[in-house]
């Protein structure tokens, strides 16, 4: 079975608003389910991609101070 993950998750949060787009995010981070992550990696592809510099280094430093 050939399954593109990508284009799975991104078919099924296409068109979601703010609200939803949360509630998807929160659900896969408070759910702690190892099966999740996957979709919270595309969608951490989407925002990363859809960043300017300035943005991307925002999101660096979060990332870095999280990891302290």
């Amino acid at each position: 079975m050939n399954l593109d993950l990508r284009k799975a998750v991104l078919h099924n949060v296409t068109g979601n608003n703010k609200e939803q787009l949360q509630d998807t995010i929160v659900d896969a981070i408070e759910s702690g389910e190892e099966k999740m992550l996957p979709g919270l990696g595309v969608l951490f592809e989407v925002i990363w991609k859809n960043s300017d510099q300035q943005k991307k280094e925002e999101i660096l430093n979060t990332l870095s101070d999280g990891l302290k």
